[in-house]
């Protein structure tokens, strides 16, 4: 560690360029992973890096410190390069969006993340996934490099955290819990911080619950699929947390699928599960994730995607 550490601070020091990005379609994690990532280097390096997205970023992210530096990769110069890029919670390759012209163009390439890849993209790599949220490598570095970090990085690295464990249900070990314990005795204050996420607009909240009323339950109720069609999908800000966590509570339900017509025979699936590991169903279905939270998307109809999913899940 203390070698990767060391060739980190010196492509730092010496990039005279740096620019940040994560996932495209920005969850918490991603954007507070790459904002608190350029905090860091401006107090530790006195360095202005760039954080680039692609996709849209959610409303209820719109009060996380420094968004509004956050900016849109179509809004940059077509012949923008840097020197050095640095990936955040980024997942695989096919995640990078609008980005990856800029990360392919970069001189070196670093990335931290708690996803399994087995083809990573970075020439130096701070990847964990025994960690919760790419947030949390990102503290665990700062900390052993001794770096300097304020009140909008720890605000970062906690909402982070707080996002990724789906408000901590999503823990599987104490070390999250401690880390989120350090945080806030540095000054993280928690209500604060969840009532910053609490912005989401009318439409989304009034779209999420129609979705919930309308589900459908398989599997003498265990399974629970909702679908949001693309003509409201238009409406959907975020990727419908609300409709997996109300699904989530209903007695008896052990698993809640939310399908996602982004697109004509483009359908985003995201999967929820008390306790069963379902990243394998995931998988699948050509994507990934934790082992208690997944998701993919597949090209092909709702209808075909939808019978899909219900054919994975037999069995279980």
């Amino acid at each position: 560690m203390n070698e990767k550490i060391k060739l980190l601070i010196d492509k730092i020091k010496n990039a005279k360029s740096i620019a940040i990005s994560g996932h495209k379609n920005p969850d918490g994690d991603s954007l507070c992973s790459a904002l608190a990532l350029m905090k860091i280097i401006e107090l530790n390096f006195n360095k202005t890096a760039t954080v680039i997205y692609d996709g849209n970023i959610p409303k209820e992210l719109d009060r996380v410190p420094l968004r509004d530096q956050a900016c849109f990769h179509m809004h940059l110069p077509e012949d923008a390069k840097y020197d050095l890029y640095i990936l955040v919670d980024y997942g695989t390759r096919m995640h990078l969006g609008g980005a990856e012209r800029f990360v392919n163009d970069a001189d070196f390439v670093i990335e931290f993340d708690h996803h399994f890849n087995e083809e990573v993209v970075g020439d130096l790599c701070f990847d964990d996934t025994d960690k919760a949220a790419a947030t949390q490598v990102i503290y665990d570095v700062a900390k052993t490099a001794k770096f300097d970090i304020d009140q909008d990085v720890i605000d970062l690295i906690t909402l982070g955290i707080i996002t990724d464990t789906g408000n901590f249900k999503f823990v599987r070990s104490g070390m999250v819990l401690r880390d989120a314990a350090e945080l806030v005795d540095k000054g993280a204050d928690m209500l604060h911080l969840v009532n910053l996420l609490n912005n989401k607009s009318r439409k989304t909240v009034l779209v999420e619950s129609e979705t919930v009323a309308k589900a459908e339950f398989f599997m003498h109720g265990r399974l629970a699929i909702a679908a949001i069609r693309q003509p409201d999908y238009k409406r959907l800000d975020g990727r419908g947390e609300l409709v997996l966590g109300l699904l989530g509570q209903i007695h008896g339900v052990e698993f809640v699928v939310l399908l996602k017509e982004q697109k004509e025979n483009q359908i985003g699936v995201s999967i929820r599960s008390r306790h069963t590991p379902i990243n394998q169903i995931a998988e699948s279905l050509g994507g990934g994730g934790h082992m208690c939270a997944a998701g993919a998307v597949v090209y092909d109809s709702f209808e075909t995607v939808k019978t899909k999913v219900i054919n994975a899940f037999k069995g279980m």
